[in-house]
């Protein structure tokens, strides 16, 4: 009864703080006169009934813009259409931002009942527990958080926009009416994107807005609160956050980002640090105005101001220096000053603990298939090539293991390697420099994607003892990216194979014995579905962390997860408290990306509600130790089946002939390469045609969410319920369903993932001659995953058990519904006899919907 309280009172505060409240300032935001045209924001209200009406008749996009037009408007040539729709769409985009406001304002009171800190509630327990107080002090020492801020282009808000979000957030949380007013024209005129496409540095300029007004704030709150508990039970201080960063060393299949965006974003993200510190200390300083602190004080402040804007300073590793003279002061306030304000330099010796002067961890990552040919290249080099025999590419993997030296050597000339092969030797190069300006921890992961073989790894390695690194100052974590469903059932052999091996046993030692291993969601459910990709990396992740137990390694699985649950979002933090005993879980490691970024970690309070709430499943997790039920004979055969039944209905759907076509057809897919809000590509083969196998799950994905279809999400789900209930299995899937955690957050989030669905705004496909079948084959795996999911659930509809984030995802789609029927629109338009201008003024028409479509959605890409 708690729960249906609880529930039923964070619904009433959604409806009267959030919705309301949208509902009074969004009549305030459509009558400002933006761009010269008075009834824009008069005419969108009828727009949007207009268009919930026509997707109710199953009419065509084109019938229900162009009967509105004709019934509401004066404007009937092309153009004026045009025209008016743009404007639509920018008032649009700002309600997006006018809703995200108020729904963030409103961020503490709705989420208030859930907060719970798992640590200390443990610690209190482990009172009068000897084994329990144990176990808890052995989690802490070895538990930590990693958040990895990754530039993946679906993070359409610059940071002027940002800025007014906050802002805005703050009048609304006050309701400061005349400060909401400026803010909304001030929103009305601030473009919204960019006018090309940002460099890698300029991505990682603009992600570096959370690391400076966010993370470096709710990341040292989150800490002082660990602290605290700990300190209160006699237990030493223990890191537990760690920030990660991906823009700029993320090069697989960014032609984009070289050696040189690598030193400059690292000297960013150190210059950046800095200003905060100094920040913080200006502020300590106004406090701090006693005798005997006066020398030390200078000295901080000098170091800080020249690190912070001195862009000719020698920069070094100072963190130690900074920690050491701001304890002087701390002691001195203590001593002879009644501890007054010692708190504050305490929370910047915090700081400086956790972001040392790099801010944020920079992983480097390149595909397997590139590092393979810089090997190869080098092996043709002065005095390289003496050490390889000539048929090495032919030789098996356990013969080319044999090969493999690991000498430190220097190659003598490197003038006829092509722009990726000197990228890679440059940037190993580099990373030496990054350490010892910035510290080992700036820049110590090399990520290995589409890793297939042990090989891929300890050839890395040798490019690293040929180019300037020394094997016992290898100072270097090598981590595979297993990312397939193939590659995933591999795994545990391949690091078998590696944890074996004299040389990787040796290099591990000196690294803690502790191994990265890194999971692709994205790429494993284009490859897969949605319940194949989610089994294939539970089973690895089994498999994984047996083979390291058997080898004495302390795992840490780094999860590359976007923001849907197609690609491992959703409720992210249930996933962790599911795990059982059998699964590596004290080191959490996880991209941020997308949206997911702004809806999670866009303000100070949400960033620290969701990094507890990773921390809380992470601790609640270790200390249970429970057995995985899925791995008992019952449920993990009915789950290799489901997986296996869902796994072929999404092959034969990827192998159907219409499958791609439809995509480039129907939804915005060949025109995300123009919009300019990524320095990356939209597929990895640039300049080839396009094929399933080089487009990247990011654009996959995104492709189908604008669609309103989520295909990645659930389909195959439907489908491998349904066979279950056939074959009379029915008891024991539900019964799996009721026991097993993980089982019952892959089903929340696939609802979740069809909740953003509406195949009514499709209907109209059904009549196509060439599509028609192909959509309802997709429409009807959709309505069968729907019935047998609610079956399985006991709800009546879709995120019944969530019901303020159903009816936050209802108002969205609400709002948005007008940008895809604009978007169908332009595509349709795309497809008939127009002229070049026509078709450049359509192209950007539907280019411009996907903005608002993706930041509505929160986690849609």
């Amino acid at each position: 009864m708690q729960k249906l309280r609880a529930k039923g009172q964070r619904e009433s505060i959604f409806n009267n703080e959030v919705v309301s409240r949208f509902e009074l300032y969004n009549s305030l935001f459509l009558t400002l006169p933006f761009y010269k045209i008075k009834d824009t924001g008069t005419l969108l209200p009828l727009f949007i009934k207009y268009c919930e009406d026509g997707v109710n008749n199953h009419d065509t996009p084109a019938e229900i813009i162009n009967v509105f037009f004709k019934k509401y408007t004066q404007k009937h040539t092309k153009k004026d259409v045009v025209d008016l729709l743009f404007r639509f769409i920018q008032y649009i985009e700002r309600q997006v931002v006018l809703f995200d406001a108020v729904e963030d304002a409103s961020f503490n009171k709705l989420n208030a009942a859930d907060e719970h800190n798992a640590l200390l509630s443990y610690l209190k327990k482990g009172v009068d527990n000897k084994s329990l107080n144990d176990k808890i002090e052995k989690l802490i020492e070895e538990f930590s958080l990693r958040l990895v801020l990754t530039a993946h282009p679906t993070q359409f808000y610059p940071g002027s926009v940002l800025s007014i979000i906050t802002d805005l957030t703050t009048a609304i949380k006050t309701n400061d009416i005349s400060s909401i007013n400026l803010l909304l024209q001030q929103l009305g005129k601030t473009p919204f994107f960019n006018k090309k496409s940002p460099t890698p540095v300029d991505e990682a300029l603009s992600l570096a807005w959370y690391l400076e007004n966010v993370f470096y704030f709710a990341a040292a709150n989150i800490q002082s609160e660990v602290d605290k508990s700990l300190n209160d039970y006699n237990l030493q201080s223990k890191k537990i956050i760690e920030l990660g960063f991906w823009p700029g060393g993320d090069r697989d299949g960014n032609p984009n980002v070289h050696a040189d965006s690598t030193v400059q974003v690292s000297k960013m993200l150190r210059q950046i640090l800095f200003r905060c510190y100094y920040r913080d200390f200006r502020s300590l300083k106004r406090r701090i105005t006693f005798r005997g602190v006066e020398d030390t004080i200078a000295i901080v402040q000098d170091v800080l101001y020249k690190n912070a804007f001195d862009p000719n300073i020698k920069m070094e590793n100072i963190s130690s220096f900074l920690i050491e003279n701001l304890n002087k002061i701390a002691t001195t306030l203590n001593d002879d000053h009644d501890g007054l304000f010692a708190d504050l330099v305490t929370d910047l010796i915090r700081k400086v603990e956790l972001y040392g002067c790099h801010f944020a961890s920079l992983d480097i990552r390149q595909d397997s298939r590139v590092l393979r040919d810089v090997h190869a290249f080098c092996r043709q080099s002065k005095p390289i090539v003496s050490l390889f025999p000539e048929d090495y590419d032919s030789l098996t993997e356990a013969e080319k293991i044999k090969n493999l030296s690991f000498k430190s050597a220097k190659l003598s000339d490197t003038s006829h390697s092509n722009a990726l092969i000197d990228d890679t030797l440059q940037t190993i190069s580099e990373l030496k420099q990054i350490q010892e300006s910035n510290g080992e921890l700036a820049c110590h992961r090399f990520i290995i994607s589409n890793c297939q073989q042990a090989s891929d790894i300890l050839q890395l390695i040798e490019l690293f003892l040929w180019n300037g690194w020394e094997e016992e100052n290898l100072t270097i974590d090598f981590v595979p990216l297993f990312e397939t469903v193939h590659d995933l059932a591999d795994a545990a052999e391949i690091m078998h194979t590696l944890y074996s091996h004299p040389f990787y046993k040796e290099h591990l030692k000196r690294r803690g014995n502790k191994q990265h291993i890194m999971l692709g969601f994205s790429d494993s459910t284009k490859d897969g579905g949605y319940l194949m990709a989610n089994w294939s990396i539970f089973n690895a992740k089994v498999a994984l962390t047996g083979t390291a137990n058997q080898h004495n390694i302390q795992l840490a699985f780094f999860d590359g997860r976007g923001g849907p649950p197609s690609r491992g979002g959703g409720k992210t933090h249930r996933f962790y408290a599911s795990m059982g005993k059998e699964i590596a879980n004290k080191n959490i490691q996880l991209t941020v990306q997308g949206q997911t970024i702004s809806s999670q970690y866009g303000s100070i309070d949400s960033a620290e509600f969701n990094i507890e709430q990773l921390i809380n499943a992470g601790i609640s997790a270790g200390v249970k130790e429970v057995h995985n039920i899925l791995l008992d004979p019952l449920h993990k055969s009915l789950l290799d089946v489901m997986a296996k039944d869902s796994y072929e209905s999404f092959l034969a759907l990827r192998q159907h002939p219409l499958f791609l076509s439809y995509l480039e057809k129907f939804s915005p897919l060949t025109l995300l390469s123009k919009i300019t809000i990524s320095s990356r590509p939209v597929k990895r083969n640039s300049g080839g045609s396009l094929k399933l196998e080089d487009l990247r799950a990011i654009s996959f994905v995104t492709a189908w969410s604008q669609l309103k279809q989520n295909i990645p999400g659930f389909y195959g789900m439907g489908t491998a319920l349904k066979n279950q209930e056939t074959e009379g299995n029915w008891d024991k899937v539900v019964k799996t369903y009721q026991e097993s955690g993980y089982f019952k957050t892959i089903i929340d989030n696939c609802m979740m993932s069809m909740s953003k669905s509406d195949f009514s705004i499709t209907a109209h496909f059904a009549n196509d001659k060439e599509y028609g079948a192909f959509w309802k084959m997709l429409n009807d795996e959709f309505e069968l995953s729907k019935r047998m999911l609610l079956k399985l659930s006991g709800h009546e509809t879709l995120m019944e058990n969530y019901p303020v984030e159903k009816s936050s995802i209802a108002v969205r789609e609400k709002i948005v519904l007008p940008l895809v029927l604009i978007q169908h629109y332009a595509l349709e338009l795309l497809q008939s006899k127009i002229t070049d201008e026509e078709q450049q003024s359509y192209e950007k028409l539907a280019i411009r919907t996907v903005y608002g479509i993706v930041n509505a959605g929160r986690n849609l890409a």
